[in-house]
């Protein structure tokens, strides 16, 4: 099964005009013609089983033969992690957690952070392919890049909030033993140089937990993909 996505379809649609690039895609790469069937989403959750009404490479359409809305994850998980200095490594974060499954993604630039600009547009584009590769019906939520201090002045509803940082700290606590099944969470994920003393005490004035991904220093994106997958184990 191809999932495709297009943006902004209501869940009365009937029918789906694809743009050029994505009808190009349809006719000359997978050869699909009038009659044929393809599965869409909206990024919202809805399912939309279509057959082809007419194919070309400058526009596809499709009409709408069954709409449904897709189970979301059993819980909400926003991850802010500091960009990497290697920016494919940070592009492999959001491919491998979107396919894991998180809700929110916010770049956060911390005091020790090496990489201050992102390429979002670039961002959006590898996590709606992930999307369509694990064949799910919800986009996450990439935010613009803001920095460690801003976005500690942010309202935080999460039922969870935590920050994970390499200080050896005896308030810390293992992850896997803090998450608790379909609670809203969020964690902090830090730079090459881990959080400064200064955000590390930001966070707890904040009342973020410390907690610990294990006994092993991380790499910040593999520290992301072990915590994004430790949240989706315990929510299974």
């Amino acid at each position: 099964m191809n999932l495709f996505y297009q943006q902004g379809i209501l869940p009365t649609a009937t029918e789906i005009v694809f743009d050029k690039d994505e009808s190009r895609h349809i006719h000359k790469v997978l050869r699909k013609k009038e009659g044929d069937q393809l599965h869409i989403t909206n990024g919202e959750g809805y399912l939309f089983t279509t057959e082809i009404l007419s194919s070309n490479p400058k526009s596809c359409i499709a009409t709408v033969t069954e709409t449904s809305l897709e189970q979301p994850l059993p819980y909400q998980l926003h991850m802010a992690v500091a960009p990497t200095k290697l920016n494919d490594r940070f592009e492999w974060f959001l491919e491998k957690a979107t396919e894991i499954g998180i809700t929110e993604i916010t770049p956060i630039i911390c005091d020790h952070s090496e990489r201050k600009v992102i390429k979002k547009e670039r961002y959006e584009k590898i996590i709606v392919s992930a999307m369509k590769q694990s064949l799910s019906c919800y986009l996450p939520k990439l935010n613009d890049a803001i920095t460690f201090t801003a976005f500690m002045k942010l309202s935080h509803d999460e039922n969870f909030k935590s920050i994970a940082h390499c200080e050896n700290e005896p308030t810390k606590k293992a992850l896997k033993n803090c998450i608790k099944p379909n609670f809203d969470s969020l964690l902090l994920i830090g730079p090459e140089g881990d959080f400064s003393k200064k955000e590390i005490k930001q966070a707890k004035d904040k009342d973020f937990t410390e907690v610990s991904l294990g006994d092993r220093r991380l790499r910040t994106e593999t520290a992301a993909i072990v915590a994004c997958h430790t949240f989706s184990v315990l929510n299974d």
